[in-house]
C-alpha cells in the first residue's frame, strides 16, 4: 500500500528527495492513508497530505480523490482528482523519482507564474512496499487539450473557425515569449501539451517534463520534441539549439489548426525531414551551417520549395500564411520571436475594441502582460496593447503592461 509523505515545503532547487528512512518518520508523524499501489492511481482511491506548518503556520490536512486518468507516458502518470476539503478538480501528475536525480520539472514550475502557463498548486512525496520513491506534482485543472479540441471539429468535418485559432495561437505565444524571457525552453510544444478552458477559451501550456533553462555554450540533447513539432536542426543532431525549437513547433501548430492536419507527418527523423524539405525545399549549405555547423554530411535531393499560398487552401488569410512562413525558417535566428508573433497582424482581430467570443462573452485577458515585455521596444509595446486598452488603463504605451 503506497503512502503519502509531505514534500518539505517543495523540494528545494538543489535538494535531493527525502531518504527511505526520512519518508519513514514522516509517514509515523503524519498519519497513513491508503491510496493506489505501484505506479498506478486507482479510481476511487484517497490519498491525503500536510501543508502548512512553517512560519508559524498551521498545518493543514488535504485529502484527494483520485477520479480519472487523463495522461500516460514514459514519466509516468497524469489523473484528476478531487479535494475533499473544497471541491476543487486538479491534476496529479505522478512521476517515478530517482533519489539520484532532482526534479526539474518541479524546479521550473515553481519559478514561473503566468496567465497562460498552467499553475503549480504544491507537491508531496509518496513511497510503496516496493520502496519506489513518487513525486506527485498538483496542479491546476484544466479539462480540455487542444489536441481533443481539434479532433472534435475534424470529426465534424469542420475546419476550426478562425477566430479560435487566433486566440489559442496568440495566448500560446504569449506563454511562449513568458518562458523565454525567464530563459526556459520547454521543448514539446504540441496540441496535447496545450490545456484550454472550453468556458472562457483561456489557454495553458502544460508539461515542463522535457523543459530546461538553455545556457549558451552548454550542451543539450538532441533527441527531443515530438517528432511532428521537431525542429530541423534537433533532426540535423545540434546540441546548442536556442528557444527557437519552440518557435518551431508552434509553428507546426499553428499549420495545424489551419490544415486540420499536422504540416509534417514523418514516421521517422529522416522521413520527418524529408516531409519538411517537400515544403520548405532542400536547405542550402548556409542554412544546414547555421542549423548546426558540425553538420558535415550533405546529400540531398534538390527539391524546391513548395509555395506557402499552396499548402494550405485559396480562402485562407494571407496574415495566417505569412505568420506561418515567418515561424517556419530552417535558420533558427530568422524565425521571428514569440512577443514578435504576438505582434503580427494575424491577431489583430483579438486587438479590436469591441472583439467578443462568438458566443458574445468577453475574450480571456490577452494584455496583462508581464516579465515578457522586459526588452521589448516601445514600438512592440504599443502594438501588443491596444489603445482602448490602454485608455481604460490611462497609461501611456511604454507603462500600459505593467
Amino acid at each position: 500500500m503506497e503512502r503519502p509523505v509531505p514534500a518539505p515545503e517543495p523540494m528545494l532547487l538543489d535538494e535531493k528527495p527525502p531518504t527511505k528512512a526520512v519518508l519513514g518518520k514522516q509517514n509515523q508523524q503524519d498519519g497513513e492513508a491508503p491510496y493506489a499501489e505501484g505506479n498506478g492511481a486507482m479510481t476511487g482511491h484517497i490519498i491525503s497530505t500536510t501543508i502548512g506548518g512553517k512560519n508559524g503556520e498551521p498545518k493543514q490536512t488535504i485529502s484527494y480523490k483520485a477520479e480519472r486518468v487523463v495522461g500516460t507516458g514514459s514519466f509516468g502518470i497524469v489523473f484528476q482528482a478531487k479535494c475533499l476539503e473544497t471541491g476543487e478538480f486538479v491534476a496529479i501528475k505522478k512521476v517515478l523519482q530517482d533519489s539520484r536525480y532532482k526534479n526539474r520539472e518541479l524546479q521550473l514550475m515553481r519559478s514561473i507564474n503566468h496567465p497562460n502557463i498552467v499553475c503549480l498548486k504544491h507537491c508531496f512525496f509518496s513511497t510503496t512496499s516496493k520502496d519506489e520513491l513518487f513525486l506527485n506534482i498538483v496542479m491546476e485543472f484544466v479539462p480540455e487539450t487542444l489536441y481533443r479540441v481539434l479532433q472534435h471539429y475534424c470529426n465534424a468535418k469542420q475546419g476550426m473557425p478562425l477566430i479560435y485559432v487566433k486566440l489559442y495561437m496568440y495566448q500560446v505565444f504569449r506563454g511562449l515569449a513568458y518562458l523565454h524571457t525567464v530563459g526556459v525552453c520547454h521543448r514539446d510544444v504540441k496540441p496535447q501539451n496545450i490545456l484550454v478552458d472550453a468556458l472562457t477559451h483561456q489557454v495553458k501550456i502544460c508539461d515542463f517534463g522535457s523543459a530546461k533553462v538553455l545556457v549558451k555554450g552548454e550542451p543539450n540533447i538532441s533527441y527531443i520534441c515530438s517528432r511532428y513539432y521537431r525542429a530541423p536542426e534537433l533532426i540535423f543532431g545540434a546540441t546548442e539549439y536556442t528557444t527557437s525549437i519552440d518557435i518551431w513547433a508552434a509553428g507546426c501548430v499553428l499549420a495545424e489548426l489551419l490544415l486540420g492536419q499536422p504540416l509534417f507527418p514523418g514516421d521517422t527523423g529522416v522521413d520527418q525531414l524529408v516531409e519538411i524539405i517537400k515544403v520548405l525545399g532542400t536547405p542550402t549549405r548556409e542554412e544546414i551551417r547555421c542549423m548546426n555547423p558540425n553538420y558535415t554530411e550533405f546529400r540531398f535531393p534538390q527539391i524546391k520549395a513548395h509555395p506557402w499560398h499552396k499548402v494550405f487552401h485559396k480562402k485562407m488569410p494571407p496574415e495566417a500564411i505569412d505568420l506561418a512562413s515567418r515561424l517556419l525558417q530552417y535558420s533558427p535566428s530568422l524565425r521571428c520571436t514569440a512577443l514578435d508573433a504576438c505582434a503580427h497582424p494575424f491577431f489583430d482581430e483579438l486587438r479590436e475594441p469591441n472583439a467578443r467570443l462568438p458566443n458574445g462573452r468577453p475574450f480571456p485577458p490577452l494584455f496583462n502582460f508581464k516579465h515578457e515585455l522586459a526588452n521589448a521596444s516601445p514600438d512592440l509595446i504599443s502594438r501588443l496593447v491596444p489603445e482602448h486598452v490602454r485608455r481604460q488603463a490611462g497609461l501611456n504605451s511604454s507603462h500600459a503592461a505593467r
